[in-house]
């Protein structure tokens, strides 16, 4: 389970005096504790939305001019990148694409739907949704 792990690194990043990595780590297993009280249970799918939210504040603290908040919000992304699944590379990706168009069928985009469901179950954690869609996009030519 993640947040067992998280929450080991967290009491190891104390003792080692990281406070910096303690409190990032503490603010990941919160998350993946609320999402245990919420019934959701799937840790993945909360840390990539975390992940998410932290790549787009970075990017907002940036538009406007302050680096240093982006740079704690890009290192709690790269942290929370590290209980993640490694992403598929572009080759990988586009394989995964083909066998889920050949296996469904699919014929144009209007079988879009068919193939995400798919993609969705077999791609989980290792890469996001935009990600998936664009690639099914332009292999059916949508």
């Amino acid at each position: 389970m993640i947040a067992e792990t998280v929450k080991a690194d967290a009491q190891a990043a104390l003792k080692e005096g990281d406070r910096r990595k303690a409190a990032a780590l503490r603010m990941i297993q919160d998350v993946l504790q609320q999402e245990v009280k919420l019934g959701k249970g799937d840790e993945l799918a909360a840390l990539q939305r975390e992940q998410k939210k932290r790549l787009e504040a970075a990017e907002a603290y940036e538009e406007a001019g302050r680096e240093e908040q982006a740079a704690d919000e890009r290192y709690e992304a790269e942290l929370i990148g590290g209980y993640l699944p490694a992403q598929l590379d572009d080759a990988e990706l586009a394989e995964m694409v083909d066998e889920a168009v050949a296996e469904t069928g699919a014929e144009g985009p209007s079988d879009m739907g068919k193939v995400m469901g798919l993609l969705k179950e077999r791609a989980a954690g290792r890469a996001d949704g935009k990600r998936l869609s664009t690639a099914v996009r332009e292999r059916l030519g949508a």
